[in-house]
């Protein structure tokens, strides 16, 4: 008898370990959906604005928050918070699922610049000439770092030092833990650009006309290409090469160490977007009101999507899906291939921002004063997907613990009556 309530004992904990197995894939499936956080503008340090994450499949809007301004800045997404900043002067912190606000905290002048997140702390610039860090969790200062110009550039954090412009015409490298300057690379013009960081450089453009690849330690030039016109676009760096529109209306592709021009390409008007780069494509915005494709290598035209107005927004590439706002108001889901038209949503102003897309949402700004979020509806008490694999893992649990309960229960009552059978003959 002592035996088999042992043996009991051990198919009970058998049943146990494999329900906790089961919900431990389920949220561990939830967990690597959301692991490719958009950490700073156009994704990363190299700005390349692609990510491995779903995007969106339609229009559906999540969650709409207001702002007190329009909103340039593009979203940051990190750890379950979406970080932006408006032209209200404010930094704001908003639950990705939700959007409720965190915490927001206030500069002193409008905020066109993006954030960047690492190591627990957001990074931004402000028209106030300063650049800002944050504690991610509580919006509570931590450094302020002044320039003699606005900031809309926006930070680039690598290696422990945030990298950023100035409209003063320097570019800084600061301590990231300190606030501290590292160094400073002055210019002949405005640096509206953000910098990009890779194998040891940081890439940046400037109003005076140049791209710049400095030497990530020391800010020593380590090379410099001239366009036809201002380079407000900022350089995204792939496959050895650097990737940066012009005002003069052209997407140029640089060698990446020696700034030899690779090849360009001329659209009809200038470019202040920003390129991304996936799969061996280049795609960027015009303000010929075009959305173009373009060969990587040879820059050889793919395909190109007209919108209703300027394109400044800087494209965000998942999985197959271009997304990119128009100054026709609108933000637009094409597909990465071909540059066929899959979905649309219209918001109440231009979209200047660039769209985030992280765990199956697309996070966008709009200059009618609201940050968007596309995905499943958080309306009429919808459960969210960790809270939905929760139940199913619930309802496994029980489904499993009851079969064994009787089981169990069975295997004692035929124990009893072959026992009783046996007593009796």
């Amino acid at each position: 008898m002592e035996k088999m309530k042992m043996k009991n004992i051990y198919v009970v904990l058998i049943v146990g370990i494999l329900c906790l197995s089961m919900f431990g894939v389920l949220t561990l499936n939830v967990k690597a959906q959301s692991d490719d956080d958009w950490t700073e503008f156009h994704h990363d340090v190299t700005r390349t604005g692609s990510t491995t994450e779903i995007g969106r499949l339609t229009n559906t809007t999540s969650w709409t928050y207001a702002t007190g301004g329009p909103v340039y800045s593009c979203p940051a997404v990190s750890d379950g918070a979406v970080y932006v900043g408006s032209t209200d002067g404010d930094v704001y912190a908003l639950n990705s699922t939700t959007g409720s606000v965190i915490w927001s905290f206030a500069t002193e002048a409008s905020i066109e610049s993006s954030p960047a997140v690492d190591s627990g702390t957001v990074f931004i610039g402000s028209d106030d000439y300063n650049v800002y860090a944050l504690n991610a969790a509580t919006g509570t200062l931590e450094w302020t770092f002044p320039t003699l110009g606005p900031v809309e550039s926006s930070p680039a954090v690598d290696s422990g030092t945030v990298f950023v412009g100035s409209i003063d015409g320097n570019v800084y490298a600061i301590n990231e833990n300190s606030g501290a300057l590292v160094w400073n690379k002055t210019t002949g013009g405005g640096v509206y650009s953000s910098p990009a960081v890779s194998g040891g450089v940081v890439y940046v453009g400037s109003a005076d006309y140049n791209v710049y690849a400095l030497n990530e330690t020391n800010g020593s030039e380590m090379w410099n290409f001239p366009t036809g016109s201002y380079v407000e676009s900022s350089p995204a760096v792939a496959g050895g090469m650097v990737f940066v529109g012009s005002e003069d209306g052209r997407v140029y592709a640089i060698n990446a160490s020696t700034g030899i021009l690779a090849w360009k390409y001329t659209t009809d008007l200038g470019i202040y977007s920003s390129p991304a780069v996936a799969n061996g494509i280049v795609y960027i915005g015009s303000e010929d009101t075009y959305v173009y494709a373009l060969n990587a290598a040879n820059g050889a035209y793919m395909w190109s999507f007209v919108t209703g107005g300027a394109v400044y927004s800087s494209p965000a590439v998942a999985n197959g899906t271009v997304f990119i706002g128009s100054t026709d108001d609108t933000l637009y889901a094409l597909d990465a291939s071909t540059g066929a038209y899959e979905w649309s949503y219209t918001t109440g102003d231009a979209v200047y921002s660039s769209p985030a897309v992280v765990g199956g949402m697309v996070y966008v700004g709009s200059v009618d004063d609201n940050v968007y979020a596309f995905g499943p509806s958080t309306s009429g008490g919808l459960l969210s997907q960790i809270e939905t694999y929760a139940i199913i893992a619930v309802v496994i649990v029980v489904v499993i613990a009851v079969v064994a309960f009787l089981y169990l229960a069975l295997r004692g009552r035929r124990r009893g009556q072959n026992s009783g059978q046996g007593m009796h003959l």
